[in-house]
């Protein structure tokens, strides 16, 4: 999630359909307000209201009565006056779309919502598991939130210093789905954000295009000066491997639980 201080540097000029789920109602008629004096937010007025429509519903209201003002607020709306320039004002009530199914999860905003939250929705969609969702949504989450899932018996995904406690441990949220006398876990934890680096190129002088440049190609054509591999002269002693493998009963229980059938 956004730092306040982040929300704060917010403007209308600067917000983006991603950016746009860091704020409430309030800070809509706040933005829209100040920059109504600014010749380039009345220009593209169009533009950043396409932009706040993405992330909340705008409903213009053509009376300002109390009854009216109220029945939008029971719905969960804020309403108030928005200048569209320093001699238009108009009524608008502003309500911001909640995150409550799957479908509603989107790039945009998946980095804007918690673990606990994602559980929370992925708990809606009808008790069905990770690979009941379509592969365009796990994507959208998984662009957001690192996933890992187990299927375990019911009494043996508790286990002491198995991977539900590990997962614990480290910070994530689960959600358990009931599969028969098997049970699914879905670990969720959301995915620091990564910056990405810049390539920097040297600038080449003329000395240096000057320059002798040294060959140091080897020719491995030459028989005499290659290696042959032998087969069978390798061993346990000379074998050699970078992965180290290791073996997680849990995990094995819960790929081959896959194969089998539910009671």
């Amino acid at each position: 999630m956004k730092e306040a201080a982040s929300k704060q540097a917010l403007s209308i000029k600067n917000l983006t359909k991603s950016s746009i789920w860091d704020i409430q109602e309030n800070d809509v008629f706040r933005m829209l307000n100040s920059g109504s004096k600014d010749a380039d937010v009345k220009d593209n007025l169009r533009h950043y209201v396409d932009i706040i429509r993405s992330a909340f519903t705008i409903e213009e209201l053509k009376e300002d009565t109390p009854a009216i003002r109220k029945s939008y607020e029971k719905q969960g709306y804020k309403v108030g006056q928005v200048a569209l320039d320093e001699s238009t004002k108009v009524l608008w009530a502003i309500r911001k779309r909640p995150i409550m199914r799957v479908t509603d999860l989107t790039y945009e905003n998946i980095r804007h919502i918690s673990a606990s939250k994602l559980v929370e929705v992925l708990e809606r969609n009808f008790g069905g598991g990770w690979d009941s969702l379509s592969q365009s949504i796990q994507d959208i989450i998984e662009s957001g939130f690192d996933i890992s899932t187990t299927t375990l018996p019911k009494d043996r995904l508790h286990k002491k210093g198995g991977m539900y406690e590990k997962k614990i441990a480290d910070g994530y949220e689960v959600l358990e789905v009931a599969k028969g006398t098997w049970v699914e876990a879905i670990f969720a934890k959301l995915k620091p954000e990564t910056i990405k680096p810049r390539m920097k190129f040297d600038s080449v002088s003329e000395d240096d295009e000057d320059a002798e440049i040294e060959d140091n190609f080897v020719n491995h054509d030459e028989e005499d000066e290659l290696e042959e591999f032998n087969e069978d002269e390798m061993n346990e002693d000379n074998y050699r491997t970078t992965f180290e493998i290791e073996t997680d009963p849990d995990e094995e229980a819960g790929e081959l639980s896959e194969y089998g059938t539910d009671e």
